[in-house]
């Protein structure tokens, strides 16, 4: 590495939610942190193309690190947007069956989710008609610690709170390979102002690109170099008005929650996201894909006006399994899994990762302070 070597204490790559939110905890603990943002913005990956749902922490294992920093982050959560003013709404939300067999599976998902202190409430016959007249449901799962949140807001204040402890954020600064030899880890860097860092302490949080990061460092086990897959999906917004507060989520599928429908702060309502498993980060909505979402909508709402439905935009997973491959956790990766001091890697951090952001972040800094 030709160029001139600078030297600094903490180096976060990654400027989306959770990296933000590392980087201020990491600031606060009192570490020289840097973050390095591959972007023109931060938060324009991952951060600002999901639901912005506040998860309660339903769907994951029992014991597992997205079930456990689900409910311990959506509760940091709360009390974090309640304490900074960040625009937030505990709207709850139902998960909804439309067959018998689909109902059965809501007893599978009420006792998942118990199983990480979730309590959900089952609701049929009459008394479902009289809180949701517009769906066609045979019963539904009621979650009352859901809810959506301004994740821009978010993102600005934790970047804010960063910068305030003596953090800095430098954008359009890719991290292209990282050699850890001894104590010290070295970045090249590479945009318009190439350069090489030594950090002490290292935090691999890029999302979609943290696997490639860890491929090419030098010095890590090749155990710690996960496979990673993508799973696309795209949103449809819907224009003017609609009957419902709360959201509204079909039985899941494969890879995700299915089509279902969420709410911003204004109440507008969008729908998504499907699945589609690529190799490519493209971020395109085509308008025919419109057709699926129709006829999954209607499946629980027929009242839906197809003519409302228009592209808004589309969002890509980091999956650690593919489309056979089962349910994987968050992998947060510290010296005590690799063997490298100063060290942590965070792999697969997708859905719940934002309502996870501060406990992940808590986790983080556990490993390295």
């Amino acid at each position: 590495m030709s160029q001139e070597s600078l030297e600094i204490q903490t180096v976060v790559i990654g400027a989306g939610v959770v990296g933000l939110a590392v980087a201020r905890s990491l600031a606060l603990a009192g570490h020289e942190v840097l973050v390095l943002e591959a972007g023109d913005r931060f938060g324009g990956g991952i951060s600002s193309r999901n639901s912005e749902v506040i998860h309660a922490g339903i769907y994951y294992p029992e014991g597992s690190l997205k079930a456990r920093l689900c409910v311990e982050g959506r509760q940091q959560l709360y009390r974090y947007c309640e304490e900074h003013k960040i625009g937030y709404r505990k709207c709850g939300k139902w998960i909804v069956a439309t067959s018998d067999r689909q109902a059965e599976s809501l007893d599978l998902i009420r006792h998942r989710a118990s199983l990480n202190g979730v309590a959900l409430n089952l609701v049929s016959g009459a008394a479902l008609v009289r809180k949701l007249p517009d769906l066609t449901a045979s019963a539904g799962l009621w979650s009352p610690e859901t809810g959506i949140v301004d994740s821009h807001a978010l993102m600005l204040s934790l970047l804010g709170a960063f910068e305030d402890a003596g953090g800095r954020l430098v954008l359009r600064a890719p991290v292209t390979a990282v050699e850890t030899s001894g104590p010290r880890h070295r970045l090249r860097i590479g945009g318009d102002l190439p350069l090489v860092l030594e950090a002490r302490n290292v935090v691999n949080a890029a999302g979609l690109g943290a696997a490639d990061l860890a491929r090419a460092w030098l010095g890590l086990p090749a155990s710690q170099k996960p496979r990673q897959w993508l799973a696309r999906g795209v949103y449809f917004s819907y224009s003017g008005r609609h009957p419902f507060d709360n959201l509204i989520y079909p039985v899941p599928e494969p890879g995700g929650l299915g089509v279902h429908l969420t709410l911003d702060l204004a109440g507008q309502a969008r729908f998504g996201p499907d699945v589609e498993w690529t190799e490519n980060e493209d971020y395109s909505v085509d308008p025919a894909r419109a057709r699926h979402f129709i006829s999954s909508i209607r499946s629980w709402w027929p009242g839906l006006d197809e003519s409302r439905l228009q592209p808004a935009y589309a969002g890509i997973r980091p999956k650690l399994a593919g489309p056979d491959g089962g349910v994987c956790d968050f992998r947060i990766e510290g010296p005590e899994d690799h063997g490298i001091d100063g060290v942590v890697n965070l792999f697969g951090i997708e859905s719940p990762g934002l309502t996870s952001c501060l406990a992940i972040a808590d986790r983080v800094k556990a490993k390295l302070v």
